[in-house]
């Protein structure tokens, strides 16, 4: 998952690096914008992976202690 928010975060670095030189920037200004925008990029989407990652975690779990619970559940009946 760090592999893809890297990898996507340089693709915006890149972009970003194209878009800011066609304005007629100075070149320092143009890498400095742009690393900006990368690390904002990166930092955003590695906090949205994370998030994404605990809840599909925490549905996990949840749902294998009803699991777990119910078949408790059926041996204590029989």
């Amino acid at each position: 998952m760090n592999k893809i928010v890297f990898n996507f975060g340089l693709l915006v670095f890149f972009i970003s690096i194209i878009l800011f030189s066609q304005k007629d920037l100075v070149w320092t200004d143009v890498l400095l914008r742009s690393f900006v925008v990368f690390i904002v990029v990166t930092l955003m989407l590695g906090i949205l992976a994370i998030s994404f990652v605990k809840a599909i975690n925490k549905t996990s779990l949840n749902r294998d202690a009803n699991i777990k619970n119910n078949l408790i559940g059926n041996q204590n009946h029989e």
